[in-house]
């Protein structure tokens, strides 16, 4: 089988219908996707991702029991109950009830992949897992988020390092097709992996736009927490008809 790996390091460096019937996924490192996997991991019902603030709003009016969280440039949204770094999202805060979440970057890109066949949701916190699922898919969608329009290193490490892990184990490395931008996250995860030990991911992610801006709100235990590897076994998957996350 020849599979197809196509990154796009904007969301508006590809379109809802180049991506339809593919498997999609999602990365927002700093912070979105690695809350989302903390949000489900400590029991959330499930996570929903709304583009504007009145949006979620509403939505969370119609869920009984919900919890608003998010963020706009990096801070609470003013009357959510949660904002979006990871370690809010505690068992004993949203286990069994449904997160209405909305955020500056992440959930622009998850409305970017509405007509996809799969939509996984990919942090560095869940990387295998993710490549797992992906392992058998013919064609593969990574879309970075970026910050503010512009692309930023946390996520082309991970779009890379998703590239490099389903391309690793393979002994036919002609059956994969690349687009550019996939080879440039190759790329540059392969010479962040070679150097991990004299510069660990954590002080990688730091050094990037999504790390300084994470850093200047303080919170840079949150970037601790998005540079930790494989600390979950699920991929989340973005229901595209109900619009919902949830687990497998």
């Amino acid at each position: 089988m020849t599979q197809q790996i196509n990154v796009s390091l904007l969301p508006s460096l590809t379109t809802a219908e180049n991506l339809a019937n593919s498997t999609a996924v999602v990365i927002d490192v700093l912070r979105a996707t690695t809350t989302i996997c903390h949000a489900l991991a400590a029991g959330a019902e499930s996570v929903v991702p709304c583009l504007t603030v009145e949006e979620a709003l509403q939505r969370s009016d119609l869920r009984e029991g919900s919890l608003l969280g998010g963020e706009r440039e990096g801070v609470k949204i003013e009357g959510f109950d949660l904002g979006n770094s990871p370690a809010e999202y505690t068992a004993d805060v949203v286990r069994g009830r449904p997160v209405v979440f909305t955020t500056t970057n992440g959930t622009k890109a998850m409305l970017q992949c509405k007509q996809a066949e799969k939509v996984f949701i990919a942090a560095f916190v869940n990387l295998s897992a993710v490549c797992r699922e992906l392992a058998t898919a013919e064609r593969v969608e990574i879309v970075c988020a970026g910050t503010n329009n512009e692309i930023t290193r946390e996520d082309v490490l991970l779009a890379g390092a998703i590239v490099d892990e389903l391309m690793v184990d393979s002994a036919d490395k002609s059956r994969f097709q690349l687009n550019d931008q996939a080879e440039i996250a190759a790329d540059s995860w392969k010479n962040a992996k070679e150097n991990l030990t004299s510069v660990p991911l954590a002080e990688r992610l730091k050094t990037s736009r999504g790390g300084q801006n994470v850093l200047k709100i303080g919170l840079e235990s949150d970037i601790e927490i998005a540079a930790t590897l494989d600390r979950f076994d699920f991929a989340p998957m973005l229901d595209t008809q109900k619009w919902e996350i949830r687990l497998p």
